[in-house]
């Protein structure tokens, strides 16, 4: 039996602004966000590019990774980002 993974993301959105998510595909969850039908924040904050993802073992962890950054200040965000070896240069638009 083929374990499923769960990944959370970070986007970054043409404001400058981030948007973090959950899901089990990142590429389709991507494309949904750049089509205008993955949230309504990313909607109206679009574009919108990939800048990082995170792979785990099971929905739980994912999960409570996702809410742990939502729940971060901008600075705090960036720090984990910069932690993940994410460069900052690459949510600058």
């Amino acid at each position: 039996m083929e374990n499923k993974k769960y990944y959370i993301y970070v986007l970054v959105c043409g404001d400058g602004s981030f948007y973090g998510g959950f899901t089990d595909n990142v590429q389709h969850r991507l494309k949904q966000h750049q089509s205008g039908k993955g949230a309504k924040y990313t909607k109206s904050h679009a574009p919108v590019r990939l800048l990082y993802s995170e792979e785990f073992d099971n929905k739980s962890s994912a999960l409570k990774a996702e809410y742990a950054f939502k729940h971060q200040s901008r600075h705090a965000k960036e720090r984990y980002l910069i932690k993940h070896g994410v460069d900052p240069i690459l949510w600058v638009n």
